[in-house]
């Protein structure tokens, strides 16, 4: 896999992984619940980014060489992920719902 695939691919999952919370209202999109509250969408986040970080690590490890990353490397890629979050969070809380 080349440098542009993993790349590619990592900012996918990573959309993918950011607005699943706010899609499903399953608990981590396996277990069926009438109604998850808001501090169990951002537990979901929280292990949805260390999961994004996992794949991030394998696929730099399948292109070259591992480097080590400082203090700004998480906060750059933990704003980005709130970033791609946004939309599904729009979705399940600011989308106006037409009266029936």
């Amino acid at each position: 896999m080349n440098v542009t695939a993993a790349a590619l691919l990592w900012l996918i999952m990573g959309f993918v992984l950011a607005t699943w919370p706010f899609i499903t209202e399953r608990r981590f999109g396996l277990f069926g619940a009438p109604a998850k509250p808001f501090w169990f969408r951002l537990l979901e986040l929280l292990i949805s980014y260390g999961l994004l970080l996992g794949l991030g690590w394998l696929l730099e490890a399948s292109v070259g060489r591992i480097q080590s990353q400082t203090w700004n490397f998480y906060a750059i890629t933990v704003l980005l992920f709130l970033l791609m979050a946004y939309p599904g969070y729009v979705w399940r809380f600011l989308r106006r719902r037409s009266r029936q």
